[in-house]
């Protein structure tokens, strides 16, 4: 297994699991003294979602309850902007509270100073090590997988490997990959025989060097989720470098196809408060709630994504555990993306790839 960069090495060891479980009730309620039930009535927090399936996920499992725990309304504003969260910190006009961020907006959110501290504001004792980090709280995972339609392949065998992928000749047919620079820069990496633990930092020649064997073979860069199910679904490519989620999505419409656990790149999306925002209290107490077993649990059951908290696996069927990317099993398979190395370098990779992408 390739571990998680330095800040979250620990964040699935069994020993800082029951370390961090010490103390904390599971239920509807929250077991730390620091939240209490809101007063007025028109208390509130404003939450910014992703919207569509998320959303519906995060109403039931977190929204809903928190509110019902606490008596603080959740409001929503979509999609999730990282620019209105620099604006607004900026301007003093807030449009939302809290948002969600990846591991490596999270690590240049905090470099141009926009999050709210969790030192002072968060009970980290109550989250397994290493779930804190660059003032982002780490509630649950997703992964991109090589993922195939089993009718386009002889045998139903497709590509087991990101070199496999790569090789159009032994698996022929058009290939789709997201149009994010720091994902399929490490498919190219991986496809080239770079061994996962020696992946980051990554070595940009490399890289692209790799992607442009691939580039005759490449249909599309989706850029959302919903593209790139459709992609597979209609037969514009054979394979495909997607999110886990849109892979079971796949499978719940009756598409033929496999998702590939091995070389899975796992990243881990953050809870956050933006910096100044003057609900920020209703913010952490919000956070506390939704990064606690239960809510997490009902979350990613509902929304295809792997808890941040081992303990939630207890409250989830087994067989829909192991579907999940931070089950035991597959993240033994899987890479751990390096968020501090992706996100310090974001800029510079996403304008050589769009560069790239125009040649």
């Amino acid at each position: 297994m390739t571990r998680p960069d330095k800040g979250a090495r620990a964040a699935l060891t069994r020993r800082s699991l029951l370390k961090a479980s010490a103390g904390l009730a599971v239920g509807a309620g929250l077991a730390a003294p620091y939240v209490r039930r809101a007063a007025a009535a028109d208390d509130f927090v404003v939450v910014n979602s992703w919207g569509g399936s998320w959303l519906e996920a995060a109403r039931k499992n977190f929204f809903d309850p928190f509110t019902e725990a606490t008596g603080i309304r959740v409001e929503t504003v979509s999609p999730v902007s990282f620019a209105k969260l620099v604006a607004q910190s900026q301007t003093g006009a807030y449009d939302f509270d809290v948002t969600t961020l990846g591991g490596a907006a999270l690590y240049q959110a905090q470099e141009a100073g926009v999050l709210a501290p969790t030192e002072g504001n968060f009970d980290a004792s109550q989250v397994p090590e290493g779930n804190v980090m660059f003032n982002g709280v780490a509630s649950h995972a997703y992964s991109f997988n090589v993922t195939y339609r089993n009718d386009t392949f002889a045998d139903g065998k497709g590509p087991q490997s990101w070199a496999e992928f790569w090789d159009t000749a032994a698996f022929p047919g058009p290939r789709t990959l997201p149009v994010y620079p720091s994902e399929t820069i490490a498919f190219a990496l991986l496809a080239d025989g770079v061994a996962p633990e020696e992946l980051y930092p990554m070595d940009l020649d490399r890289a692209f060097a790799s992607l442009d064997r691939l580039k005759p073979d490449l249909r599309v860069f989706w850029q959302s989720g919903a593209q790139a199910i459709q992609l597979i679904q209609d037969r514009e490519v054979a394979a495909g470098g997607l999110w886990a989620s849109g892979a079971r999505t796949l499978e719940d419409n009756g598409v033929p196809v496999t998702l590939v656990r091995n070389q899975a790149l796992v990243d881990r999306a953050f809870w956050c408060v933006s910096k100044g925002t003057p609900r920020a209290e209703n913010a952490w107490k919000y956070i506390q709630f939704a990064t606690q077993p239960e809510p997490m649990a009902g979350f990613c059951r509902d929304n295809n994504m792997g808890p941040m908290d081992e303990r939630a696996f207890e409250l989830i069927d087994a067989e829909v555990a192991r579907t999940m990317p931070t089950h035991p099993d597959n993240i033994a398979v899987s890479v751990w993306q390096d968020v501090e190395d992706v996100g310090s370098r974001l800029t510079e990779m996403t304008k050589r790839f769009e560069r790239w992408m125009a040649s």
